[in-house]
């Protein structure tokens, strides 16, 4: 969770069951917005039921400060990579080796549940970056599977392309689909293959009834919730700054799509999780 005090909606009414938010940015902001502390945002998404967070590092630097801050906070673990857009950058630079090897060396951690998030973009990357983030994104699937790791996948425009990586290097034991974007069909893909799929506010979006469709087709244990903060606001606060007390804004939603009991969703959330990321950790 980032952001100045004015840049986050103020905090829904809490959950009946604690839920974790599986995928969180706590150290980068938007705009001149300035960061909450981590101890300080934990509080705060506790207070409404959301006791756990797996904070990602998408960058070298992102990265070995998830680690640090899992090591001070109990209710936090890390995820560590090269973000398929930072990838073509690093390759370019000739740095991308360097890059991964460091990877590799903080994902051994005991703190680190995770490797991602990587994967593959087409919005923001081009053509010519395409290799490297291909060639990134099979290093990272070999890494989890070598360290018994969770695989975070961002998928950005490239349903297809991602389930071939995974087809041809094999899928992790566990991995979870990133925000995941696709419809019922793509859905249906992911989970023949295994993937747990995790959703965030732009589930509660009007232009996104293909998404709502999918999510009815995820069966509850296979269903994860998210931030993504401080990007994608839940309805009725998008365009905002996000954090991890938004979250039952999505997990509400999320609950009506299925036509689940709140509770029953939440408590499945929060299991779901646990199976996800290799383990309970602490509230």
């Amino acid at each position: 969770m980032s952001g100045s005090r004015e840049g986050v909606p103020p905090a829904p009414d809490p959950l009946p069951h604690p839920v974790v938010d599986n995928h969180c940015h706590l150290d980068i902001t938007r705009g001149d917005e300035t960061a909450t502390p981590p101890g300080e945002a934990l509080a705060a998404a506790a207070a409404v039921g959301v006791t756990r967070i797996v904070q990602i590092g998408c960058d070298l630097r992102g990265a070995r400060w998830a680690v640090e801050t899992a090591e001070a906070h109990d209710a936090i673990v890390a995820g560590v990579a090269l973000h398929p857009n930072e990838a073509p950058l690093l390759a370019e630079q000739g740095r991308l080796e360097e890059a991964l090897a460091e990877i590799e060396a903080l994902a051994a951690h005991p703190r680190v549940r995770a490797v991602g998030e990587t994967g593959l973009d087409a919005f923001r990357t081009g053509d010519e970056g395409r290799a490297a983030q291909v060639e990134s994104f099979r290093r990272h699937v070999d890494l989890a599977k070598r360290l018994d790791r969770t695989l975070v996948i961002h998928d950005r425009d490239t349903h297809d392309e991602i389930l071939e990586v995974i087809d041809s290097e094999g899928a992790p034991e566990r991995w979870v689909m990133h925000c995941f974007s696709g419809d019922a069909d793509f859905a249906r893909r992911c989970l023949d293959r295994g993937a747990f799929l995790s959703f965030a506010g732009t589930v509660t979006f009007k232009n996104a009834q293909p998404l709502r469709d999918a999510l009815a087709v995820v069966p509850q244990d296979r269903v994860l919730v998210e931030t993504d903060a401080p990007y994608l606001t839940p309805t009725p606060y998008r365009g905002r700054t996000n954090a991890s007390t938004l979250v039952p804004l999505t997990v509400r939603a999320m609950a009506e799509v299925r036509g689940d009991d709140l509770g029953d969703l939440c408590a499945a959330v929060d299991a779901n999780t646990d199976t996800a990321f290799g383990g309970p950790w602490g509230r």
